[in-house]
């Protein structure tokens, strides 16, 4: 009795990535890990479990509606997907404090889970990005952030962008300066984050909505519209909020935070301080920062900030730190929209086929292909038998730059045919040197 054929599919929010796409993925992965690497960040890697204790309590009740739990069947631990990298840092640094060198500064490339409602951009596994610091309370291992943002940005072809940045103190003080009660923050906070997407009457009429009073609203709308370039801004809310104890530690950070980008070089074009970007995550203390494409307007591609109380969840007492998430997810698409991938991304990893004539050649073939893969070029032997046409039609299908050619005629001259597929050149090399000359042909 035959078995009932099984119909090909994916559950929903997950994806499979093709050769072409891994190649792109690649590439932009190798480009982020280097600017990693170039500020002293070092690899860390986390299970793809947690015990459901480490991650629920985290995040905020609506997150967390979103942990895909793994219980196995029969046992006693209970284990949830991680969510994000963040805590399980957090959890890393408790476990291995004594291991561990601080100030400790590492990076995370790893898939999460979510079960989010699958749609465009949305997907239920995907690949977060992370840079953190821990063990530093001064805004230079901020600005140390912001730089790896700026220029893991600029040395992928991101030229118009802008990093928004804001401080969660800042927006206590608003709250107080508006006259907003302490329980109604958290409605106050919602609403302002969405400033860019309903504009500031969407703002105001959903405050107003949320039951908040009109002067608090009309106090706070006039205090987050109000835009100065760079240092000015704080300027400004120094002169209007100066007294609140919360925007005199907020102001603090932020200038000494200005100081240390212009210490390290990072052009005031690439950020800005905006009041009314505010990061949903409730764990944040400090300054908070979050990256928008501008020309043309795509939205956010990272975001973070310091969390200063997030480790002491773990350990007796917390240690400060600050960190960013790059949306890789997204980079990766942008990149795609916006043409930023470089000639040759994609396609394949082979650079040459060696094509096999006949039975009678593939002993000659093999070996080519082998002389050419210790010279350094990634080579692929024809393991079909098809006539020498097709075998043209599969490279020039796959994008393989260049093929070698073995017939009786060449492996009795003691040549080899190489042949270019982008412009049809031909040559005709001498066996020892086909390595040399390939190299050549590729550029």
């Amino acid at each position: 009795m035959s078995q009932a054929k099984i119909k090909p599919r994916l559950p929903k929010g997950m994806r499979d990535f093709l050769p072409d796409d891994m190649l792109k993925r690649d590439y932009v992965f190798g480009v982020v890990r280097d600017v990693f690497h170039l500020y002293g960040f070092e690899p860390l890697q986390t299970p793809v479990l947690e015990l459901k204790d480490t991650l629920m309590g985290k995040y905020g009740e609506d997150a967390e509606k979103l942990i895909y739990h793994a219980q196995h069947p029969g046992g006693k631990e209970e284990v949830a997907l991680r969510y994000d990298l963040t805590v399980p840092l957090a959890r890393v640094v408790a476990l291995y404090e004594n291991e561990i060198s601080l100030p400790f500064k590492r990076y995370q490339l790893s898939p999460v889970w979510r079960a989010e409602r699958p749609q465009r951009g949305r997907y239920r596994e995907f690949y977060q990005c992370d840079a953190d610091i821990v063990g530093v309370a001064g805004m230079n291992a901020d600005a140390e952030i912001l730089g790896v943002v700026v220029t893991a940005l600029r040395r992928l072809g991101f030229s118009q962008f802008s990093v928004k940045i804001n401080n969660r103190k800042l927006l206590t003080a608003i709250g107080i300066y508006a006259g907003v009660p302490d329980e109604q923050l958290g409605d106050l906070y919602r609403s302002v984050d969405k400033f860019d997407k309903i504009g500031a009457d969407g703002v105001r009429n959903e405050l107003l909505e949320r039951g908040i009073g009109q002067e608090a609203v009309a106090r706070m709308m006039g205090l987050i519209q109000a835009k100065q370039p760079g240092l000015e801004s704080l300027d400004y809310l120094d002169e209007i909020m100066g007294g609140i104890p919360a925007a005199q530690a907020g102001l603090r950070e932020l200038r000494e935070l200005a100081g240390h980008l212009d210490d390290a070089g990072i052009p005031p074009a690439f950020y800005e301080f905006d009041l009314t970007m505010v990061r949903g995550l409730g764990y944040y203390t400090g300054p908070i920062f979050e990256t928008v494409i501008t020309e043309p307007n795509l939205g956010s591609v990272t975001g973070g900030g310091r969390y200063d109380d997030l480790v002491g969840l773990f350990r007796k007492e917390s240690l400060p730190t600050t960190g960013t998430s790059l949306g890789i997810e997204r980079i990766i698409d942008l990149m795609d929209i916006l043409g930023l991938y470089p000639n040759g991304i994609g396609g394949t990893v082979v650079q040459a086929l060696v094509a096999v004539f006949n039975e009678d050649t593939r002993r000659d073939s093999t070996r080519l292909a082998a002389e050419l893969r210790a010279a350094g070029i990634q080579t692929e032997l024809y393991l079909q038998d098809k006539n020498l046409g097709k075998q043209l039609n599969y490279a020039d299908k796959k994008r393989i730059p260049l093929v070698a050619v073995l017939g009786p005629e060449e492996i009795a001259a003691g040549v080899v045919k190489l042949k270019r597929l982008s412009d049809g050149a031909e040559v005709m090399v001498s066996r020892g040197e086909t390595g040399a000359k390939a190299r050549e042909m590729l550029g």
